[in-house]
């Protein structure tokens, strides 16, 4: 029997792991399985002729937020171009479905309800030997005209028992980065993830782990991200993981989501030594609120959280991304933004703002009446509403998102968000200001380019401000737009100094001089910008600063400043 695993990403970059990991569970009663992957932005005629070129007898759909639709319009397609063609839908999007999803779509032939391994692996070999799948737990399937649901089942006790999809070649590790596992389940139960209805944590061997991080770091896999929800739900056990990864790794990036509450002594110490850019932490705060935190379920130390984030700051090694989750119960307008204060005074590399999600099955989806929440019963499920946030103000939270996302989340702005946030009185403050700007503009609405962003930000600095508020707010700009791309002496913005004096020139030559002399004969190129400064409190007024910018076959372009 010719089994196809399939899904559609929303990035080519993407790669599963659920598929090679079905197939793995799968490989001892399937000598013809192959597992195809395609993107939502693929015509659907493609994929379809893709699928039916395989001459497939079974195609399992893994399904999510991003592909439902399209997923739904390919099973109906596929059943009607080839009519004995067995369709079977799984994966965390269809989990909580019922007989009237097959009732609704007639292409589906089965439903796999949860974890996939156990039902998949029941399903198929029930239908090789010709047999109905009566005993296979957590399956909906079609009987004739009948639709039968099964009752539900135990979860793997053994994930050794998966044997390791990377050994047996079935994960793509050419898209960029890869996907890794090395637990399922969380300690913890917060309302609106997914992760709260799943009883205990099981983890991998210790062997198991370390076999798969070492065959990822001797192929050189660019980046590695754990998809465990908690990864260091015990402490010892992510040490000796990150211990091992430091010993073995050659180039590779790893990702992890952690619980910033959950790091000791003993870890933080070992974390020191990371080489910089060789780990990521995201780590989701959600809320600053106690009473919020309380009712979604989610008992976390925020003070020794903010204490262990301070920390991994300082060392400077380690990206670390933070969450908030706007519409969470509780939080109105104003808290939400006093946790973006709050977060922010943490400077993380990384700061995401995102509307709650009321997932399929989660416990807050289930109480969201009780809650006083509307939500979109649409992919991505996003809240619209709530007993204390409007959608008015849900989408202004969304727009201050989108904001940071083009500056601190990029990388940029940061000279001219700190003089912002003290203009405003906060940083909050200083990004309302900015959205309404934005959105009057109808700037949220098209893409823009670096130089485009700056001169709006720029537009808006004019709009705002007077005198030497405004003078510094430009100047923080052009000194951020100076940092952020190479800007030609004469092409440099307005709300830039970049007048020079016969002296300055001199003073700019000999320097220059002295820099491509000590390059040379290294392959670097060096082109320069010389600006003033005339209103930064950490220097003095007017004082020249070099920007050089460096460019090298093969290598990343760096940009160096340099006080003159």
């Amino acid at each position: 029997m010719r089994i196809v695993l399939t899904t559609l990403h929303s990035k080519y970059i993407h790669a599963s792991l659920a598929l090679p990991l079905l197939g793995a569970y799968c490989q001892d009663i399937c000598n013809d399985l192959r597992i195809r992957e395609f993107t939502v932005h693929e015509p659907k005629e493609q994929v379809l002729g893709s699928l039916l070129a395989e001459e497939p007898e079974v195609i399992a759909f893994s399904v999510y937020l991003w592909n439902r639709r399209q997923t739904l319009e390919l099973a109906d397609a596929l059943v009607t171009a080839r009519p004995n063609l067995r369709i079977v839908l799984g994966g965390p999007e269809v989990s909580f479905e019922g007989p009237e999803l097959l009732e609704t779509h007639f292409g589906i032939s089965a439903l796999i309800r949860g974890e996939g391994e156990l039902p998949l692996h029941g399903l198929l070999e029930a239908w090789q030997q010709g047999l109905a799948p009566t005993q296979v737990p957590r399956l909906t399937w079609r009987d004739g005209d009948r639709i039968c649901e099964n009752p539900d089942g135990p979860l793997l006790t053994d994930l050794d028992a998966i044997p390791s999809p990377l050994q047996l070649g079935l994960m793509d590790l050419g898209r960029g980065f890869v996907y890794l596992e090395t637990s399922r389940g969380c300690p913890y139960r917060c309302a609106f993830c997914m992760s709260a209805l799943d009883q205990r944590v099981r983890s991998y061997s210790m062997a198991r782990i370390e076999q798969d991080l070492k065959l990822l770091m001797d192929r050189r896999v660019a980046k590695v991200k754990l998809v465990d929800r908690t990864f260091n739900y015990d402490p010892k056990r992510a040490r000796r993981i990150f211990a091992f990864i430091l010993q073995h790794n050659h180039s590779s990036h790893f990702h992890f989501e952690i619980g910033g509450h959950l790091l000791d002594e003993k870890t933080l110490e070992l974390l020191a030594t990371v080489p910089k850019d060789t780990f990521q932490f995201e780590i989701g705060v959600q809320s600053t609120l106690p009473e919020t935190l309380r009712t979604i379920d989610r008992p976390a130390a925020l003070e020794l959280l903010e204490q262990n984030v301070r920390r991994l700051r300082q060392m400077g090694n380690i990206h670390l991304h933070l969450d908030l989750i706007a519409g969470l119960p509780g939080e109105d307008y104003g808290d939400f933004l006093a946790s973006i204060d709050r977060v922010a005074a943490l400077r993380p590399h990384h700061l995401q703002l995102e509307p709650v999600k009321l997932l399929p099955g989660a416990p807050l989806r289930h109480d969201a009446a009780r809650h006083g929440i509307s939500f979109d019963p649409h992919p991505p499920y996003s809240v619209l509403a709530t007993q204390d946030l409007s959608f008015t103000e849900l989408e202004r939270l969304q727009g201050i998102g989108r904001l940071l996302d083009l500056t601190i989340n990029t990388d940029r702005g940061h000279h001219f968000l700190t003089a912002l946030s003290e203009a405003c009185g906060s940083l909050s403050s200083g990004l309302e200001q900015l959205e309404s700007f934005w959105r009057r503009q109808g700037l949220f609405r098209r893409p823009l380019s670096q130089r485009d962003l700056f001169n709006q930000l720029w537009t808006f600095v004019n709009a705002s401000f007077t005198g030497q508020l405004r003078a510094r707010l430009g100047e923080c700009l052009g000194w951020d737009l100076a940092i952020s791309e190479r800007i030609p002496q004469e092409k440099a913005p307005d709300y830039l100094d970049t007048t020079l004096t016969d002296s300055d020139r001199l003073r700019v030559r000999a320097k220059m001089q002295r820099i491509v002399a000590a390059l040379k004969g290294r392959g670097i190129k060096v082109q320069h910008l010389a600006a003033r400064l005339h209103h930064q409190p950490q220097l003095p007024e007017g004082r020249l600063v070099l920007f050089l910018y460096l460019t090298r076959p093969g290598r990343p372009f760096q940009i160096r400043q340099l006080l003159l």
